[in-house]
């Protein structure tokens, strides 16, 4: 209050006049610089005091942002952590698309090579074995000389029947001469017509007896021809059970003994079992490859000619016939072959990794996402290819199929997918 007046008073002189005096209080100097400070010093403090609130402002601004980005950054790894700990809940599956189509499958199956003709060779005429000429392993042809068989009682019986022949024909032009006689007595009715008819019955017999003693020394003739065994046809002789002096039976006890053992080798015969799966798709005529395993890089074609047309109800098998051109010898009788035969592709279908099956109760299914789910589906199978399969019904090229399904997979769950290539390799 006194202040404001005593600044009056400066301001106004008559002010000053009028006012009277009141006594002031002693200050000492510097008391009364700080109560009267120079004209200058109001505007002086009035700058620091927005000097220092802007410097307030600025450092809870900073703070403020700092703040705020500190919570935003904590949110965000909040946010984060969430996302992961969701995407971690979602199963995560590898998964392939059905090859379209199937390719020719080639099915191996074991073989048995057999010689085109194989037969045994015995004896036909009783005996001892003189001279045998061949023996295992040696090539023979047809109508080449085996062995000699000695059989001196044949050869008595059949001198003995040529002399009965002789005979017979001496007793037949004997009866025929008198006949032609009689005939001519009976002309001139010399004789009556029955003694004439004696004559010419007695002719007759005479021929017929002739008959029988040729046939009888033909009969002996060719058993005497069997003393000389001979091939039937060209081929190796797989056995020989004789020797020189052995006791030949021509057939007399039940079974007769063997002399040896022939088999045609130029060409071979492969009988192989088919399963009734591919029983259908064999035909004959189809070209097929044939291996073993002395060599397996060598490859022989063979032909289906026949087969049984019959399943085996004990192997549910179809017996097939695959000949084979052995005229290099390539193969040995009895070898044990692998037959490679081609069936055809199969239409209308796909083929998709063995992995991918899931077998249940239900039957057959495979694990199929669609719109991020996961779908059981039943499906048929064709053939088996080993490492893929045919499927003839309940997928499509567009499906995506689930490689390596686990045993607790279920239709409906949500899963994550990553595409396969052909060779099973995640991409």
């Amino acid at each position: 209050m006194d202040e404001a007046i005593d600044n009056a008073a400066a301001k106004d002189p008559a002010h000053r006049s009028i006012t009277p005096a009141t006594p002031q209080p002693h200050h000492s100097a510097e008391e009364e610089r700080l109560a009267h400070p120079p004209p200058d010093m109001p505007e002086e403090s009035g700058s620091n005091r927005r000097s220092m609130l802007l410097g307030a402002l600025v450092v809870a601004l900073i703070l403020g942002i700092a703040i705020y980005f500190g919570i935003r950054s904590r949110a965000m790894a909040e946010r984060k952590l969430e996302q992961a700990t969701e995407s971690a809940a979602i199963p995560y599956v590898n998964v392939v698309h059905p090859a379209v189509g199937s390719k020719a499958q080639e099915v191996v199956l074991p073989g048995n090579t057999q010689a085109f003709i194989d037969t045994s060779i015995y004896a036909r005429t009783n005996g001892y074995l003189k001279q045998w000429f061949v023996d295992i392993g040696a090539h023979v042809h047809q109508g080449q000389l085996l062995a000699i068989i000695d059989a001196p009682e044949l050869d008595q019986q059949l001198q003995q029947a040529e002399a009965d022949l002789k005979t017979a024909q001496a007793n037949q032009q004997l009866a025929q001469t008198t006949n032609v006689r009689w005939q001519a007595l009976v002309a001139k009715h010399a004789v009556s017509q029955q003694e004439a008819d004696q004559m010419a019955s007695d002719l007759i017999a005479k021929q017929t007896a002739t008959a029988a003693s040729e046939a009888n020394v033909r009969r002996l003739q060719q058993l005497q021809s069997y003393e000389r065994v001979t091939a039937p046809f060209d081929g190796v002789i797989t056995a020989r059970a004789t020797d020189v002096g052995s006791l030949i039976d021509a057939g007399s006890s039940a079974e007769p003994h063997e002399l040896f053992h022939l088999d045609q080798v130029s060409k071979l015969r492969i009988f192989v079992s088919v399963p009734e799966t591919y029983a259908e798709s064999v035909h004959g005529g189809a070209q097929v490859d044939i291996t073993q395993d002395a060599d397996p890089s060598r490859i022989l074609k063979g032909t289906v000619t026949r087969n049984s047309n019959a399943i085996n109800q004990a192997t549910r098998t179809l017996n097939v016939e695959v000949d084979v051109d052995n005229s290099r010898g390539e193969l040995l009788p009895g070898a044990y072959v692998f037959v490679h035969m081609k069936l055809p592709a199969g239409f209308n279908t796909v083929t998709i990794p063995s992995n991918t099956l899931i077998f249940r109760a239900q039957g057959l299914e495979v694990g199929v996402v669609r719109n991020g789910r996961v779908q059981l589906v039943s499906i048929t199978i064709g053939h088996d290819f080993g490492s893929t399969v045919e499927v003839t019904s309940g997928i499509t090229p567009q499906d995506q199929v689930i490689l390596d399904p686990s045993d607790s997979l279920i239709s409906g769950v949500q899963v994550e997918t990553g595409s396969v290539d052909g060779s099973g390799s995640a991409r």
